[in-house]
Order: C-alpha cells, then structure tokens, then sequence
C-alpha cells in the first residue's frame, strides 16, 4: 500500500501535467473504478472540469477544480496514475481513461482493482483551522477525520505528541493510526523507530514526551528521505506518473530485512508481529 511519500510522488507529477488542463472526456473502463458512486454522474461532472489543485493528507490523494465536489483518488494496493500521449497506456488494467485539454491523457492502472476515482463533497480543514488560523482550506468529507501529516503546514508536532501519549498500546501501532498522525505506514513506521532508538512493542503512553518528539521528528526525516528517492517501490505495481518506480528501497535499516545483519551494528534484524503487521527492529540499536 502506497504511504504518504508514494502518494506525494505522485501527487507533485499531476500537479505538474494536470492543474491548468480540462478533462475532455472520460472513459470508465471497468466499473469497480467507480464502486463507490454512479459512473455516469463521474464522468459529466468530470468533462469540460479544469483543475486547479491537486492536493494530499497523508496517504489520501484528490484533485480540486474549485467546486463543492471534489475527485478523490485512491491508489489501494497497485493504483497508477499515468500521464501519456493518446494510445500510449495499452495495459490490460486500464481503468479510466481521461483526455486533457493538451492533447495528452490520465490513465488510471489498476491491477488488482482495490483503488477507485469518487467524487466527494468539500468541508473546511479543521487542522488547517487550528493550526493556520485560516477557514478557506477544503478536504473531502470522508478525510475531514484524517489528522494531519508530518510534511505538512497544518501539523504541530506538539499534539500529535500528545495523541500519542494518551494511547496505550504499542507505539507502532499509534504510528499507523491515521487519526493520531497520517501518512505513516508499515515501512515508515519500523523505518521511523530505527532511527529514533525505540522498539516497537513499547507503549506509547509510558514513553517520555521528548521520546515521542524523537520519533514524530524521525519519522518525517525518513519520509523527506524516501522522497528525495521517490518513494520506495518493492514491484512495479508503485510508479510515478511517468511510470519510473522509486528506489529508497535499498536504503532501508530495518523494514523487510528480518534474519539480515544490521547495517549499523551487525546484530541481526528481528522480524515479530505487531496488530497483525510484519514488524522488524534491530534489539541493539533499539534499546
């Protein structure tokens, strides 16, 4: 499953090919791409609409056009959102089609058909509220519940500290809760906890809010790395919108290396199992 920066990956390549165009007709190629709503209400609301954003919270994606409705797109576990000249995306799991008003066109791949296009209602951003003192910033209705994400300017690193700390079970765990802190998932949070010297299975109400501080810190670090490296792709189910995969892969510490000696100490890597999530640590460097 894509995390936030896989999600941003490719939200930063449709802000570049999308905002300005129009859509200029759209095709729904299989109708679980629309699952959630009516395809034909999809597809009018979306010919002749011009984009004026495109926008991200942690891992959820969405293009703006300025209105009361909003596309929201979901990745799910192999979604691509590839920007190519007509005719050039011949792949079997071609979802939606979409021509632009450059003569170009989105293409939304799909293998394993757990992503979909809906369209949403706008709310006010209550974290936008809070933390900028501004009320003109929008999300989808179903996000409104979504905290905000560590690489964004609505975050404050003090309150999800404290989110953190009321919470009982074990610190991975409240890392992959997406209403405590978003855009953290299986590899970032193990990824995460490596660099800040915690292991997983502590909870995080006994840590100290300085420890907590560290991990919020070390996991917006490891995630500002993976994007400097565009995301970490393990197949090519993840690309960007050019469909190049991302290579922060080969800087992992912990994440997938159970049994592997660690590159810091040599120890050799621990694999458990945390809220039924593969979880990897290095008992030494994780004291």
């Amino acid at each position: 499953m894509p995390e936030l920066p896989e999600v941003e990956v490719v939200r930063r390549g449709l802000e570049e090919h999308l905002v300005g165009r129009r859509f200029t007709d759209v095709e729904v190629c299989h109708p679980r791409a629309v699952r959630s709503g009516d395809p034909d209400a999809l597809v009018s609301f979306l010919c002749d609409a011009t984009v004026s954003a495109v926008k991200r919270r942690g891992k959820f994606l969405w293009l703006d056009f300025g209105q009361d409705l909003l596309l929201q797109v979901h990745l799910g576990m192999s979604g691509q959102m590839l920007v190519a000249d007509p005719g050039q995306v011949q792949s079997p799991h071609v979802r939606i089609r979409a021509g632009l008003s450059d003569g170009r066109e989105l293409c939304f791949v799909d293998q394993r058909t757990f992503g979909e296009w809906r369209l949403e209602k706008t709310v006010p951003d209550p974290w936008g509220v809070r933390a900028e003192g501004a009320s003109k910033k929008f999300l989808p209705h179903n996000v409104r519940h979504i905290a905000a994400d560590p690489l964004e300017p609505a975050f404050d690193a003090r309150e999800a500290v404290e989110r953190m700390k009321a919470k009982r079970a074990a610190v991975k765990t409240v890392l992959l809760n997406q209403e405590v802190v978003s855009g953290i998932g299986n590899i970032y949070a193990d990824e995460a906890l490596f660099l800040a010297g915690v292991r997983p299975r502590r909870s995080a109400a006994l840590l100290s809010r300085p420890t907590l501080h560290r991990i919020v810190d070390a996991a917006a670090e490891v995630m500002e790395r993976a994007l400097e490296q565009g995301g970490t792709s393990f197949d090519s189910l993840y690309v960007n919108v050019n469909g190049a995969s991302g290579y922060f892969s080969r800087s992992l510490k912990v994440y997938g290396r159970g049994g592997e000696p660690c590159k810091r100490c040599g120890s050799l890597i621990k694999r458990i199992v945390i809220g039924g999530r593969s979880t990897h640590y290095c008992a030494q460097c994780q004291r």
